[in-house]
Formats: C-alpha cells, sequence, structure tokens
C-alpha cells in the first residue's frame, strides 16, 4: 500500500470519527420518540413516562411517549427496529421483549443482534402469594403440599413472568404444577383471593395494598435482595429456592442496531442522571420498581443471559404461546 493511499485511508477514517463525535455533542436538536408496546397506564407506560419527561430536561429536547400497543409489544418492537438509526427513535421495552421471540419462534427482528442496548433502568420484581387463607406459610410447605395435592398457578398470560417463574418452579422441584392464564393480572389475582388457585407470582405494583388487608399472604420474593416493601419476606433464595433472581419484570431502552456510540453513550449517560434524582427514584420505588443503571454493555449482557435462561426453560418445559 502506499504511503499516499495510507494516508487517504487514515484521513477518511478519522473524518468519519470526527463526524461521529460531532454528531454526538450536537445531539439532540429535535424531539425523540420513545415507543412503548402496550396501552397506557401499564407499570411499563407510567415508568416510561416519568423518565420521558425527566429526560427532556436533562437533554434540552422533548422525549415523546408513543404507545403502539399490540402482539405484546411486538408492533412496536417491529418500527424501531425498522426506524432510522440516529437516535431519534427509541424503545422503550420489558422482559417481553427477550421472551416473545423465543415463544413465538420469530427470527426478525432479533432482540439481541437488531438492538443496540442503551440502559437496563428498572426492574419489578414478582412475589410469590397465596390466598391469606391458605394452610401454607412458606415456599417449601407449598411445593411439600403439591406432593400430595394438586398445585395449580394463575398470570396474566402466556409468556408473562407469572407463567414463566410458575413453570420455573415446576421444573426445579419435579412437582407438577397446572398453569392457569388469564387475560390480565386483576382476573389472576382475583382468583388467588378466592382460593379457587393455588399461588401465583405478582408483581410489586399494588400488592402492598392487598396484603395489608389480609387478602394474599406473600412467601417469598423473586429478586436479589429483599424489597423495601416487604422487609419481612424471603427472597426465593433465601427461601431455599435460587435461581429465581431475575424472574420479575425488567425494564430498559433500546436503539436500532447501527445508531453511533456516541450517541448510545449520551442516552445512557442522561438515563444514569436521571435515575439518580431523588425525586425519579422516590417515584419509581412507589411503583414496586427497582432502578438499575449502569453502563450500556452491563444491559447487553444481561439481556443475552436471560435469552439464554428462558430458551432452556421455555425447550425444557415445553412452554407454547398459546
Amino acid at each position: 500500500m502506499t504511503f499516499i493511499r495510507r494516508n487517504a485511508i487514515l484521513a477518511l477514517a478519522l473524518g468519519s470519527l470526527w463526524g461521529v463525535g460531532a454528531l454526538a455533542q450536537t445531539y439532540p436538536t429535535r424531539p425523540i420518540k420513545l415507543l412503548v408496546g402496550f396501552a397506557a397506564g401499564g407499570p411499563l407506560d407510567v415508568y416510561t413516562r416519568i423518565l420521558a419527561q425527566d429526560l427532556s430536561g436533562i437533554l434540552g429536547q422533548t422525549v415523546l411517549v408513543e404507545n403502539r400497543s399490540g402482539a405484546s409489544g411486538q408492533i412496536a418492537t417491529d418500527a424501531v427496529a425498522q426506524a432510522e438509526p440516529d437516535g431519534y427513535t427509541l424503545l422503550s421495552t420489558a422482559s417481553t421483549f427477550i421472551v416473545n421471540p423465543i415463544l413465538t419462534k420469530k427470527t426478525k427482528p432479533n432482540p439481541l443482534k437488531d438492538f443496540v442496548a442503551v440502559s437496563h433502568t428498572a426492574v419489578l420484581p414478582t412475589v410469590l402469594v397465596v390466598s391469606s387463607d391458605a394452610p401454607v406459610n412458606s415456599v417449601q410447605e407449598l411445593v411439600k403440599s403439591g406432593r400430595s395435592t394438586p398445585l395449580s398457578y394463575s398470570s396474566a398470560g402466556n409468556g408473562g413472568p407469572a407463567h414463566l417463574a410458575g413453570a420455573l418452579l415446576s421444573h426445579n422441584t419435579g412437582v407438577e404444577m397446572t398453569h392457569i392464564p388469564f387475560r390480565g393480572a386483576a382476573p389472576a389475582i382475583s382468583e388467588i383471593m378466592a382460593g379457587r388457585i393455588s399461588f401465583t407470582f405478582y408483581t410489586m405494583s399494588g400488592l402492598k395494598e392487598m396484603v395489608a388487608a389480609k387478602r394474599v399472604k406473600p412467601l417469598a420474593v423473586t429478586a436479589v435482595a429483599r424489597h423495601a416493601d416487604f422487609p419481612s419476606v424471603p427472597t426465593m433464595a433465601e427461601a431455599g429456592f435460587p435461581g429465581f433472581e431475575h424472574v420479575g419484570a425488567w425494564f430498559g431502552i433500546v436503539a436500532p442496531v447501527g445508531t453511533p456510540p456516541a450517541i448510545v453513550a449520551k442516552l445512557n449517560a442522561a438515563i444514569d442522571r436521571s435515575l439518580a434524582k431523588p425525586e425519579v427514584r422516590e417515584r419509581l420505588v412507589s411503583m414496586g420498581m427497582v432502578p438499575v443503571g449502569g453502563p450500556s454493555l452491563a444491559f447487553k449482557t444481561f439481556m443475552e443471559q436471560d435469552s439464554a435462561r428462558w430458551t432452556a426453560l421455555i425447550k425444557a418445559a415445553d412452554i407454547k404461546a398459546d
């Protein structure tokens, strides 16, 4: 390679890097769209609006939340995958982002290849609950009862956190547990209160009030550590059932593949700054969430591990989408 050609290639490379750097310095210059794949009012939507409002001030541009519900979040996911990778169309997503393609065997878009991880923003642990009148007071007692009496568990639908958590408990203990899906969390928890279904894994949202009213009884939390709402309730690991640390819902922000790293870094820093604010953290904690944050690479690794975890369980337990 001649000296002139080498210099020309070097100049092009440096020019490209300078262009990306300059773009990141000026970004954003117009409003950012943050798509949500579920209807307004749910935990994902509410948390996204809290974050978007604060990010608007940090980034100096309006961050608009746009709901494109349907197909368990897939409509919004597809739209962001096809968007320009310029940092102006992002996806606020949850654990279904990883699980849906595994359940449905959908190959496009691929959550690990067609998107760039921006930030792992929060987790929403679930709690294994039974009826307040149930004759069990621990997960060990519940599982033991299932060796002589049939156990059933409810969920808000196939493939959700409650379904996968119940399937994991059944698979890990070798105790048969019948899954009964419902169209939403309300009927799923109502059947627990009535004592017609053995147990469920319910999210933290609104659960504190149900426990205080003695309508359900919490046995264990699916989290790394105990939750502030239920300090006396053990984690699943403490109850003798490890492997449930990441079973609850998680939330995060992703961008289309090809989004410049400098823009991803700027977004990640802005989200970390937002999640560090006491007023933002307090609002998320009041919803039962645990703020996370941290490097984009850590979120990428987490999603890869999540995909491997659920791929193995869905195959071993022969879980179907419908």
